[in-house]
């Protein structure tokens, strides 16, 4: 795993996009503070919807690096989590301009996945996660069913050796407000 990780991270550092697996679906990454590597992500998927990019995160510690205005409630809610769950947090900070919304909110996730935490580890900064789908069309639920536009239009592409007990659906997704106000999106 390690020879692995170590491939990814040259090509996340030089401003790539990996196709990689994730604790719920097959994922388009990049490195979330890189605005060109963004944009080349909004391009594959056609899609300028920021509401349809999260990150992830090696733990809420980084995530409090990150987001400057969660609500106290969203650091228990991530710690006591036994399924996939994206938070969407307000006061986003840090990461590239074009991954946030008017809001000033990012949807963030720890996943529970021994290649993304050791991933996310290594490079020490969020990791853009979204459906390896282009926008409109089904999420693929496994590697196979991934169109080959997407495979062709990133850089590298992860060995399914490390797909490990993903779930194969979306997480779900809560949005708190500052004030602690608590919206669910998707269970």
């Amino acid at each position: 795993m390690e020879e692995e990780i170590t491939r990814v991270l040259e090509v996340l550092r030089r401003g790539g996009l990996i196709l990689y697996p994730t604790d719920t679906v097959w994922g388009i990454g990049c490195d979330a503070t890189n605005a060109e590597a963004v944009q080349r992500i909004y391009d594959l998927k056609r899609s300028e919807n920021k509401k349809g990019m999260l990150v992830l995160m090696a733990s809420a510690d980084q995530t409090a690096r990150y987001i400057n205005k969660a609500p106290d409630v969203a650091w228990q809610l991530m710690e006591l989590a036994d399924k996939p769950l994206t938070l969407i947090l307000p006061g986003a900070v840090g990461v590239a301009p074009n991954l946030i919304p008017d809001e000033g909110t990012l949807g963030v996730r720890v996943p529970h996945h021994a290649f993304c935490e050791r991933l996310l580890h290594r490079f020490g900064r969020p990791l853009v996660s979204t459906s390896a789908n282009i926008s409109g069309e089904p999420t693929p639920d496994s590697f196979e069913n991934i169109f080959q536009e997407i495979r062709e239009g990133v850089d590298y592409i992860v060995d399914p050796c490390y797909e490990g007990e993903a779930t194969g659906k979306a997480s779900s997704i809560i949005l708190l407000g500052e004030g602690g106000e608590v919206k669910i999106i998707r269970e």
